[in-house]
């Protein structure tokens, strides 16, 4: 019964596992309510400042607001990408880092330099394993998105654009579109301009134009700061959402492969043991013939 030993350590520890990912996929179906409803209170300031910069993106003034000059070429790009910081969530990792590598591939063909801001412990450890100049990051995010943590590599990026050091950012993210479906989005942060805030504008018929206090560069150069940021932490509670719906897809996968191991272990285990029964039995009978 050597073998019918084996098969029963194989059967307990397919069944330790499986009791790992039920309850992996338990906490991330628990996660992803919250993320959900996170993602969905975070929409409305968002949108709300979508909508006031896509009414200054429609006015002819010019206020002097680096971040809102437009580039005539593309020479150094940018990239703010998120991730997550565990796995075990499928493919969610990989479908983002290979639109990524697509488009930075298309940099480098046309010669343009490339920096990246990685938000995520995953994509940071794949920009720095192919050799990408990685210029600021943040890591153990946590499961509640925190605009703090994100501050000082979104501010390093902003500045560099400022600085024109960059001519232009893309952000890289992936998308929640529901518990089933998670695809990347590449999204092209900075420059803003009316084509980037169409979806923002109620209207194309009518020239906004705003009273400013205390001056325009004042308020125009803060409201442009916190719709990044937000554009960046609305995409951050996206790709959350995503990677605990993910997980729980995965993990609720790989607890039914497990009780399908299970079942073919058993099954194997039955017809060893009735082997090992049939052969003690007819060793009986023939010992006993033989008397």
């Amino acid at each position: 019964m050597a073998v019918g030993k084996e098969i029963l350590t194989k059967i307990r520890s397919v069944q330790n596992t499986q009791k790992i990912t039920k309850a992996m996929q338990m906490v991330s179906t628990s996660k992803m309510r919250k993320t959900q409803e996170r993602m969905r209170l975070a929409r409305p300031y968002a949108e709300k400042v979508r909508s006031v910069m896509g009414h200054l993106a429609q006015t002819d003034s010019d206020h002097g607001i680096k971040l809102l000059a437009p580039r005539k070429s593309v020479k150094r790009a940018g990239f703010i990408l998120i991730t997550t910081d565990k796995g075990l969530c499928g493919g969610l990792n990989a479908n983002v880092l290979k639109k990524f590598l697509g488009k930075v591939q298309e940099y480098h063909q046309q010669g343009v330099e490339v920096e990246v801001v990685c938000l995520g412990s995953k994509g940071l450890a794949a920009c720095q394993r192919i050799g990408m100049n990685v210029i600021a990051s943040a890591t153990n995010l946590g499961d509640t998105p925190k605009l703090e943590m994100l501050v000082g590599p979104l501010t390093e990026i902003f500045q560099r654009y400022e600085d024109e050091k960059l001519d232009v950012i893309h952000l890289v993210y992936s998308g929640f579109v529901n518990t089933m479906r998670q695809e990347p989005r590449m999204e092209v942060l900075l420059p803003i301009g009316a084509e980037t805030l169409e979806e923002g504008s109620l209207s194309n018929e009518y020239k906004w134009d705003y009273r400013f206090e205390p001056s325009a560069s004042t308020v125009l150069e803060y409201l442009v700061r916190r719709y990044l940021e937000s554009v960046v932490y609305q995409a951050l509670s996206d790709n959350m959402a995503s990677e605990q719906a993910a997980r729980m897809v995965a993990m609720k996968a790989a607890t039914d492969n497990a009780g399908n191991a299970i079942k073919e272990l058993r099954l194997v285990y039955n017809k060893s043991r009735q082997a090992a029964i049939t052969t003690e039995l007819s060793e009986i009978v023939a010992g006993a013939a033989a008397v």
